[in-house]
Formats: structure tokens, C-alpha cells, sequence
């Protein structure tokens, strides 16, 4: 099982980036997904996460309203669309998936069980 993160680049601050995850080797359509990061010299933290039918999301409240986790079941894919960056959104950035079926949205590490390896994402001011 795999999770592949791609989209991660240089962007200006107020810039936009879409983030995606791709899983291979299973299919992740009834299990809830989510993102992390992890800035330099700090410990990773909760992005954002999706339920296994969409129907629920959940955000940290430092991006609540600029970034929106979505997915495509069909595609095994879920998205982060990131708008209104700014140079604290500096980071790698870790799509997870958890192993449970029908699994709601959580914000620990611990809750996930699959991860992928990471983009990085750079803000310049």
C-alpha cells in the first residue's frame, strides 16, 4: 500500500497550491483521509481530514477557511486545496488514510495508518 503526495512547490505568500494524494494497492473509498505537516524544528500537526463519505471535515484552526480537503473515491485520491498561504504554512506536507472502514474524521496521528512520504510546501513572504 501506498500514498503518493505530489503538488508541493514555491509559491508567494497570499499564492494558492493544490495538494494531492494518490493511493495505490488498495482502495480507500470507505476510510476517512487526512493531512499533516511539519514545519522545520517542529513536531508534525493535524491539517485537516475527511470522512470516509465526505460528509464530514474537520480543520485546524489555523487554516480553517483558507485550505479544503475534498475527494475523488473514484480516482482513490483526496485533494488539499490551499489558498491565502502564508510563510507559517512553510512544510512538509503528509496525506494519511486510517485503516478502519467507515472511519470519521480524527485529528491524531496515532488514529492513522498509512502515510504517505510527503511534499514540501514553501511560502515566501
Amino acid at each position: 500500500v501506498q500514498l503518493q503526495a505530489s503538488g508541493g512547490g514555491l509559491v508567494q505568500a497570499g499564492g494558492s497550491l493544490r495538494l494531492s494524494c494518490t493511493a495505490s494497492g488498495r482502495t480507500f473509498s470507505n476510510n476517512a483521509l487526512g493531512w499533516f505537516r511539519q514545519a522545520p524544528g517542529k513536531e508534525r500537526e493535524f491539517v485537516a481530514a475527511i470522512s470516509w463519505s465526505a460528509s464530514y471535515t474537520n480543520y485546524a484552526d489555523s487554516v480553517r477557511g483558507r485550505f479544503t480537503i475534498s475527494r475523488d473515491n473514484a480516482k482513490n485520491t483526496v485533494y488539499l486545496q490551499m489558498n491565502s498561504l502564508k510563510p507559517e504554512d512553510t512544510a512538509v506536507y503528509y496525506c494519511a488514510a486510517r485503516a478502519g472502514r467507515f472511519s470519521t474524521t480524527n485529528s491524531r496521528e496515532v488514529m492513522y495508518d498509512y502515510w504517505g512520504q510527503g511534499t514540501l510546501v514553501t511560502v515566501s513572504s
